[in-house]
Parts: C-alpha cells; sequence; structure tokens
C-alpha cells in the first residue's frame, strides 16, 4: 500500500469534537516513539584460523584454513590461534588450496 506508515507512527491530530454540542473532546494523539532497538550484534568476531580434521572420531588434522575460507564448512572444523596454524602447516599438515594459509603465514613447506 503506497504510503503506508509503520504502525507505531502516528500523526499529532487536533481533537475531533462531537456534532452533538459536547464539550467533552478526545485527547490529541500524540508522537510514538519508535521500538527499542535491538542490541548490536554480540557474536565474537569470526577466527582467523581454522583446522579441519579428517573424517572419524579422533582423526588427525587434514587441513589449516584461513578465517574467510568458502570451503570451510562443516562440523569437522575448529577455529585455532595464529601459533598453532603456524605449528600445525611446520607438521606437515596441508595448507588449503583456495586459500593458502602457508603463503598468508609466511610458512615454507620443508
Amino acid at each position: 500500500m503506497p504510503g503506508a506508515r509503520p504502525r507505531w507512527f502516528t500523526r499529532a491530530v487536533a481533537p475531533r469534537r462531537k456534532a452533538s454540542g459536547s464539550s467533552r473532546s478526545a485527547s490529541p494523539r500524540r508522537w510514538l516513539p519508535p521500538p527499542p532497538r535491538r542490541p548490536e550484534d554480540r557474536r565474537p568476531p569470526p577466527p582467523e584460523w581454522l583446522l579441519e580434521r579428517g573424517m572419524g572420531a579422533g582423526s588427525p588434522p587434514a587441513l589449516v584454513h584461513q578465517g574467510g575460507c568458502t570451503m570451510a564448512k562443516g562440523v569437522r572444523i575448529q577455529p585455532i590461534s595464529e601459533g598453532q596454524a603456524r605449528r600445525a602447516l611446520y607438521e606437515h599438515v596441508e595448507a588449503c588450496p583456495f586459500c593458502n594459509p602457508d603463503t598468508a603465514l609466511h610458512v615454507i613447506p620443508e
């Protein structure tokens, strides 16, 4: 509907008078405040580095990813620190071929 306003938005209008001559009038409508805002998103920032585990319970690490890698999805992903990511790459855990965390961390494989 064009020109539709949210429910909380009302105009101030002059009170209406009844035609019967009654001195009783309705109180004017007032501006209603906007609804309270939700607090800002309180989620923690996304991790900078991710470790992907292999299939099965207790399996060794399979890949190291950067935090924004689109290939890092699923339940086998866990956040790790930068030091842990470096250590995993030095311990011959493969780097993701899409996000190249070894290049970002300046790790040269042996």
